[in-house]
């Protein structure tokens, strides 16, 4: 049977919508047992995105990351602390990662076939230590297909301008509201033109991570709390990333990005995030159904992956649907998702930093019992 044969139709007409679809997943086993491999082939997989709590599951869940950190200790200072054994693990994993996802890469001009490595949350409100950081993952990763992940906090945004202007390649992370995104834009537009401006190649490439199912799980809560009606349960989380859409075509194919665009810039493109559906009346894929279209990514858990091979509905792009009367319901409603999507962002720094202290902890107390 050809691999042409065994390619997975439902995820191939998800591609076809302009989706492309990315694991939120990384681990070593996944990389080298040949998985990885199978899901590019078989799974339409053109991507990968890591963060400090997939790592923390990866390393302290099981014993295959032991050997390495055991001759890391060997090895003495300054590999033997335990942050310099997470960097020097996650770059190994997203250098392998990286290599498998490389065809993907050349096949599609470095349109998709990147691996994500997120510089450490707890400089998520620090511009200095945030380029710093991002340069020197750029340099020891040395992979063409990475992309540094910068969150898109006030104090990001500088570094997003500064990282794209030197030609890092940037996911940007924990978006949560269409201002916040539209500041991100301009970020981003803010490095292409300074490359532009000095005849630099503009063949570098952005994502931009907005957050669904976490607006959804607050603003159902609130709804609950209010009395809210039943119909816009569920609503504002496919909604708010709709909105975003909305603008991210009207910066992308309009004025604002023409000069970039006739010189051969690639858009910045909306990558879903968050997709894994935590309410169980939901259906599993609804995240993927509901925001597939046109310049997206939708970068999913396991678990969804498998759900969206299994039965995704996607026929058509729905990405790009009006998301006006669902917000005005829930405006109408009581729901301020302002201030939701402000206390999501401060939320979602710390639930990085979490499991950032929890996985650093974790390898000291390995490290501890390898000396």
């Amino acid at each position: 049977m050809s691999n042409a044969a065994q390619v997975n139709e439902r995820l191939a007409r998800l591609t076809a919508l302009g989706t492309s679809i990315w694991l939120d997943q990384i681990r070593r086993s996944l990389i080298q047992d040949g998985e990885l491999r199978k899901l590019v082939e078989e799974d339409c997989l053109r991507g990968m995105t890591s963060n400090p709590a997939i790592f923390e599951k990866a390393i302290l869940g099981a014993d295959e990351y032991d050997d390495q950190i055991a001759k890391l200790v060997d090895s003495g200072p300054p590999t033997a602390d335990a942050r310099s054994i997470y960097q020097a693990i996650a770059i190994q994993d997203v250098q392998e990662a990286a290599d498998v996802l490389r065809s993907v890469y050349d096949e599609t001009s470095g349109y998709d076939g990147y691996v994500s490595l997120e510089v450490d949350p707890d400089l998520a409100f620090d511009t200095g230590k945030t380029i710093a950081q991002a340069r020197e993952y750029w340099g020891r990763v040395d992979r063409l297909n990475l992309m540094i992940k910068i969150p898109g906090t006030d104090e990001g945004l500088p570094a997003i301008t500064e990282a794209i202007y030197e030609g890092i390649n940037v996911n940007v992370t924990l978006l949560f509201k269409v201002g916040q995104y539209e500041r991100v834009v301009d970020a981003f537009l803010a490095g292409m033109e300074r490359r532009q401006a000095e005849g630099k190649s503009l063949d570098i490439h952005s994502v931009a991570s907005f957050f669904v199912s976490r607006v959804d799980t607050e603003v159902d809560k609130r709804l609950e709390q209010l009395g809210g009606p039943e119909e816009l349960y569920g609503k504002a989380g496919v909604a708010n990333a709709r909105a975003a859409y909305q603008s991210f075509k009207r910066t992308f194919h309009g004025d604002r990005f023409a000069a970039l665009r006739d010189a051969g810039a690639p858009v910045q493109r909306p990558l879903w995030a968050s997709t894994g559906v935590k309410n169980p009346r939901y259906k599993d894929t609804m995240y993927v159904d509901e925001l597939a279209g046109p310049e997206t990514v939708n970068t999913m858990p396991m678990a969804t992956l498998e759900a969206a091979a299994d039965h995704s509905e996607a026929t058509e792009p729905r990405v790009d649907l009006d998301p006006t009367p669902d917000l005005k319901a829930l405006a109408e409603a009581g729901i301020d998702l302002d201030d939701v999507t402000d206390q999501l962002l401060r939320e979602g720094v710390d639930a990085f930093v979490t499991p950032m202290e929890k996985l650093l902890e974790g390898i000291e107390s390995k490290r501890k019992a390898v000396a």
